[in-house]
């Protein structure tokens, strides 16, 4: 599939990942081709009901073993709250700084829940 906007990342992953209907965080990168095609949809990590770990270093690892030219970031918050943590707003950063270092473009960082979903991009947070 073609990604071409946050509702249709959105609308991907809560149908490859179920990460929607879980009751524990998971992260999730999806990889995208230059056109925005979905080249490789990788789990990162599995935690607890509040809190997952992610290893930048692995993300980074994936993109350049998949070539990819973009990707968007994704995890679940089970509780329900939209709103992007400390922790989500510092890690999005992080990982957009690799991203410039290897001229691969961070699109988006979404963040599900059962119903509803927060976009940095579509928020101008990204």
């Amino acid at each position: 599939p073609q990604i071409r906007s946050s509702a249709d990342i959105d609308s991907y992953l809560r149908a490859n990942t179920r990460m929607d209907m879980i009751d524990n965080e998971e992260f999730w990168v999806v990889f995208l081709s230059r056109s925005n095609k979905v080249k490789l949809a990788r789990r990162v990590s599995m935690g607890g009901t509040a809190a997952t770990v992610v290893d930048v270093k692995i993300i980074m690892k994936w993109a350049v073993d998949s070539l990819c030219e973009g990707m968007i970031l994704a995890h679940n918050h089970p509780s329900g709250t939209l709103q992007p943590s400390v922790q989500d707003i510092e890690l999005t950063r992080k990982i957009k700084s690799a991203c410039d270092i290897f001229g691969i473009r961070l699109l988006d960082h979404l963040i599900i829940t059962k119903s509803e979903f927060y976009s940095f991009s579509d928020r101008g947070t990204l």
